[in-house]
């Protein structure tokens, strides 16, 4: 019983940010987001191709898990975009508000390995974020 019910997890988070989450887009300011994205800029940059110590975040919408070129992801990762993870605004809203906690609940596992420490608690503060990573596709 304890199997089927992780096996569920990701079903049931899936379906919860769908219910619970409006357009990201509508709902984000892209300008502020754009100011919000300096504390993400150390780890991540928005060009084609230039990783840092997280993936380019380049076209992150409609993009596999785990799929940036040139980058060394976790096997979190690698797995989460094999079990069909594609990064839509809703999804990255959620994974914000705590990186670790979603990444695992997709996965059905109690913990995984990520290299991302930044939690983003205040909604409107990942909308913003998000919108603005919509606003460079």
């Amino acid at each position: 019983m304890k199997k089927s019910l992780k096996a569920m997890a990701p079903v049931a988070l899936a379906l919860a940010v769908a219910l619970t989450s409006g357009s990201a887009f509508a709902e984000g300011d892209a300008a502020k987001g754009k100011k919000a994205f300096k504390r993400c800029s150390a780890c991540h940059s928005v060009e084609a191709g230039k990783n840092k110590v997280g993936p380019s975040l380049h076209m992150i919408i409609g993009r596999k898990a785990g799929s940036a070129e040139g980058y060394k992801y976790s096997s979190a990762f690698g797995e989460a975009g094999e079990k069909g993870l594609v990064w839509d605004a809703d999804m990255l809203i959620a994974y914000l508000e705590n990186p670790k906690k979603y990444l695992a609940a997709f996965l059905g596992k109690d913990k995984v390995k990520s290299k991302m420490a930044n939690k983003f608690k205040k909604l409107q503060l990942r909308e913003d974020i998000v919108a603005y990573l919509q606003s460079l596709q």
